[in-house]
């Protein structure tokens, strides 16, 4: 990254809104294509309402601004992408946030999928093993004004046991298994969306810990993640 791609990008609120409009329709879309995986005709309409109001294109660099609401991924820098909206839609879906809930994401990025679980939850707390990353996400939140995300630079494999424990989960780099400090860190009643396997075979998990602190797993369908990183020196 440059200097130059260290601020949200500007953006005409004509065009905004029309690539907005277009993006929510290609979520609902592929949504719908998905219905036997997802269980669901059609995503939540509060957490589709909270996509459409955040600006993609401030969280992603300058040089792929313009793509920012195409349905793929896209590079973020340091080897690293921002997942293709309907990704995001449906996991943020899955993970049934509400307004009482404290969140704990796993992989930062540059903050966009923290934006949004913010607007839906009470706090977000946010880890990103990357500095640089870490750096920038903390820059553009902060441009946003959102006071209800802690971030921190560190190794995601271990939680965040200090605000533990959570009501609901989110990890954004896949594991072959599901890491046991966040299956502890995880509520009686909360949920835990996380992807898991090998490169070539992944899965999206759903988990759910009951009251009783059993956990139950469902696959929801195949997805392709970068593998999480835990080399970081916290």
């Amino acid at each position: 990254m440059t200097a130059e791609d260290q601020e949200p990008q500007a953006m005409s609120s004509e065009l905004h809104s029309m690539l907005q409009r277009q993006m929510m329709d290609v979520i609902a879309v592929h949504a719908f294509y998905v219905r036997e995986s997802i269980g669901k005709e059609a995503l939540d309409p509060r957490v589709l309402e909270v996509i459409a109001a955040v600006p993609r294109h401030d969280y992603v660099p300058l040089e792929v601004a313009s793509f920012a609401y195409a349905d793929q991924p896209l590079p973020i820098g340091c080897d690293k992408t921002i997942s293709q909206p309907f990704m995001i839609a449906l996991m943020t879906d899955l993970l049934d946030v509400g307004p009482d809930h404290t969140v704990l994401e796993i992989g930062t990025g540059l903050g966009y999928h923290a934006s949004i679980l913010a607007a839906l939850a009470r706090h977000v707390y946010s880890i990103e093993i990357i500095e640089e990353l870490h750096t920038e996400a903390k820059r553009r939140l902060g441009v946003h004004g959102l006071s209800n995300i802690t971030l921190k630079r560190a190794n995601g494999e271990h939680g965040w046991p200090e605000y533990g424990p959570f009501d609901r989960i989110l990890v954004c780099a896949a594991s072959e298994l599901m890491l046991p400090a966040l299956i502890r860190q995880l509520k009686p009643g909360g949920k835990m969306i996380v992807p898991t396997g090998l490169p070539d075979s992944q899965v999206l998990l759903l988990a759910e810990k009951d009251e009783n602190g059993r956990l139950r797993t469902k696959e929801i369908l195949p997805v392709r993640f970068a593998l999480m990183e835990t080399d970081a020196s916290d």
